[in-house]
């Protein structure tokens, strides 16, 4: 057993540093080995999660499959047990752990509410052995533990202390009483942090485990084995409270019909503890927390804390890149943080550094992900002709939805205009029904393509009603469809003030004016036209959700307390049209993207009269009563208008989330309970 570790460990070694070809060559060579199915099921895995890849994902599942029995092979065969400070076999019950979380996350890359129940129905497998793992191997919670932000161990004054490595960056929560009985996850108590888990103290494991003493966890000299059980377990654990809390509502809602709950923090701390060991699982713990950190960087809008995310983000990229310099997606983190520090062109720097053609050993499909940050950070820069360029290359790397890509390099040439462009723009729109005339993931349309689909249909219509040809509709188009389907992933929210005032110079200057009164608006520059630019109630409404976001970020930039009320105005002018555009238009998705950039806005300037005006604790606490409460009513009231049948829904369900957590959190640290 200890051979075909150490073997596995050294393929892992391979795909950490780009040379998955050579990795797959290594875990193929031992097809008996557990570990060594896992690792190959990894590679496919990734294949299928960085490339989108329908073909891989279905090869995923089969390998690990094939992974899920050997374990459960090993797990009955005491020849195959290792010695240590732990019950025999724990190993092999972490590595069928590790295969069936995977089968379901597999399931849940479709971003469908199908895929997702897929992917629970795979985790209701595995919860009952991650909790029952996590009270043997850490019988006493993971205080002690080391992480890579923190120097010293995890304080072990709280049972449930946070990631922070010092209490006043992010307080930690002291459970509430235990309540109830459910199912496997009896005893599990409940906080207004989303739902905590915490294994009650009057938990006992079954007495055929051996446990560990509480210094023994903590400090222990350990080999290949312990700290494969350790790392192991928290990464289980940590990845399967991470998944789960970041559903979309509606499917947590329904499998919370079964007594799930999930403790996002808690989760987070776990992956932090398996990050600072030195297992295979610490580097796929680091790689999970810094998908996670980015993504909330990315899209909840708000941080309660960003600089103590950054902190935490950077540590882990450090980390994982001292032992694995070359690798491509710690080269992709690295930029991730740049970016969202706000120094966009450094990042653009080192994503185009990653892909040079002299680099060694390519690992395409994560080049692939270079590739498309490298592309979303041009066109917030707006450099569309580059950003159009890298869209689509995209196509030659991968064949996730190239209708999508295409769809945003026309919109870039739009942008970038002259009649050779628009000529270019609209060969690239013909070309999109035929690319996305394949059915794609789990057989349906991906979430884009059917917005897509929708928006062709809408520029044809126009120009046919303007008195057009309604095969050459791309001069009707007068807001970049690249811009549009940027908001989805917030690209106009982290740029300067320079990027922000050209945003609201070209929108404000389409026909007819705004009536909305800005000092960054000159009436006197827009354009007058007998037809105007925006004939229907999703354009206006578009226009204005915009040019609501471009305030915003110039607001933010400039620490503009006037702009921040502009950017309101606009926002509620944008959301006054939801119910013409629920009767007649298409752009149904707009109502809850509105309530949820207004609720980004509220929290956004309550940071700001913070930071400006000297508040006795009484008065801010107050303030941020009302702003988090109002805010959290606008998540709520946007959550009901993200149906199912609104395009893209399931993003902005998972972005409600996020920033629901960024709003507990801001209330924990001035003790200001919100109930979500």
């Amino acid at each position: 057993m200890a051979t075909q570790l150490e073997e596995a460990t050294r393929a892992f070694d391979r795909l950490f540093t780009n040379e998955i070809v050579e990795a797959k060559e290594k875990f193929s060579a031992n097809p008996d080995s557990p570990f060594h199915l896992i690792g190959l099921g990894v590679c496919v895995f990734l294949e299928a999660a960085l490339g989108m890849e329908a073909a891989h994902m279905a090869e995923a599942a089969r390998i690990l499959g094939l992974a899920d029995a050997a374990s459960k092979k090993a797990m009955k065969n005491q020849a195959t047990w290792t010695k240590t400070r732990f019950t025999p076999g724990l190993e092999w019950e972490i590595v069928n752990a590790d295969a069936v979380v995977l089968q379901g996350i597999t399931h849940a890359l479709s971003e469908s509410y199908m895929g997702y129940l897929q992917c629970l129905y795979a985790l209701n497998n595995a919860h009952s052995k991650f909790t029952k793992l996590y009270k043997v191997v850490y019988p006493s919670g993971l205080s002690g533990y080391l992480t890579p932000a923190a120097s010293p161990p995890v304080s072990r004054k709280s049972s449930n202390p946070s990631l922070s490595s010092t209490a006043s960056e992010r307080p930690a929560l002291k459970p509430k009483a235990s309540t109830g009985n459910l199912s496997t996850l009896s005893n599990v108590t409940k906080t207004s942090f989303f739902g905590r888990w915490t294994a009650s103290s009057a938990v006992t494991p079954s007495s055929t485990l051996t446990v560990p003493g509480d210094s023994d966890a903590a400090s222990a000299t350990d080999g290949p084995v312990e700290d494969l059980i350790l790392a192991g377990t928290a990464f289980g654990f940590g990845l399967f409270n991470l998944v789960f809390s970041l559903l979309p509502k509606k499917v947590q809602s329904f499998v919370g019909l079964f007594g799930y709950k999930h403790d996002r923090k808690l989760a987070l701390q776990a992956l932090a503890v398996s990050a600072a060991k030195q297992d295979v699982h610490s580097v796929f713990a680091g790689l999970v927390l810094m998908t996670y950190h980015g993504v909330v960087l990315l899209l909840s809008g708000y941080q309660a804390n960003e600089a103590h995310i950054i902190k935490q983000y950077t540590a882990i990229v450090d980390s994982v890149q001292a032992r694995y310099p070359d690798g491509s997606l710690w080269i992709l983190n690295r930029a991730k943080i740049l970016r969202m520090s706000g120094n966009a062109q450094a990042a653009i720097k080192v994503l185009q550094e990653g892909l040079s053609p002299e680099k060694k050993n390519p690992f395409v499909q994560a080049d692939t992900l270079l590739m498309f940050e490298l592309a979303w950070t041009l066109l917030a820069q707006r450099r569309y002709e580059e950003a159009a360029v890298t869209f689509v290359r995209l196509t030659e790397l991968n064949s996730w939805s190239h209708g999508t890509y295409y769809f945003i390099a026309a919109g870039c040439l739009i942008s970038v205009g002259g009649e050779e462009n628009i000529n270019k723009a609209q060969e690239m729109f013909d070309k999109i029904p035929e690319l996305i005339q394949k059915k794609k993931v789990g057989g349906k349309d991906l979430p884009t393509e059917v917005l897509i689909k929708k928006k062709l249909d809408f520029y044809k219509s126009k120009a046919k009603r303007r008195g057009g040809d309604e095969t050459n509709y791309v001069s009707h188009i007068k807001i970049s469809p690249a811009e549009e389907l940027g908001i989805f992933w917030n690209n106009q929210s982290r740029t300067n003030l320079s990027i922000a005032e050209s945003h609201i110079k070209e929108w404000s200057m389409l026909s007819p004016p705004v009536q909305i009164s800005s000092p960054l608006i000159d009436p006197s520059t827009i354009p007058q036209s007998s037809q105007p630019d925006l004939d229907t109630p999703d354009e206006s409404a578009l226009r204005l959700l915009l040019l609501g976001i471009a305030h915003r970020t110039y607001a933010c930039a400039a620490s503009s307390a006037d702009i921040f009320e502009v950017s309101k105005a606009f926002l509620e002018a944008a959301h006054s049209y939801h119910p013409q555009i629920v009767k007649q238009g298409i752009s149904t998705w707009i109502g809850g993207v509105v309530l949820f950039e207004l609720a980004v806005l509220e929290l956004k300037q309550a940071e700001f009269n913070e930071k400006q005006v000297q508040m006795e604790p009484d008065q801010l606490k107050k303030m941020w009563t009302e702003v988090l409460k109002k805010a959290k009513e606008r998540l709520d009231m946007a959550l009901e208008l993200a149906g199912k049948e609104v395009d893209l829904s399931s993003r902005l369900d998972s972005r409600i989330a996020m920033l629901k957590d960024e709003i507990v959190t801001k209330g924990d640290s001035l003790d200001i309970e919100i109930r979500i």
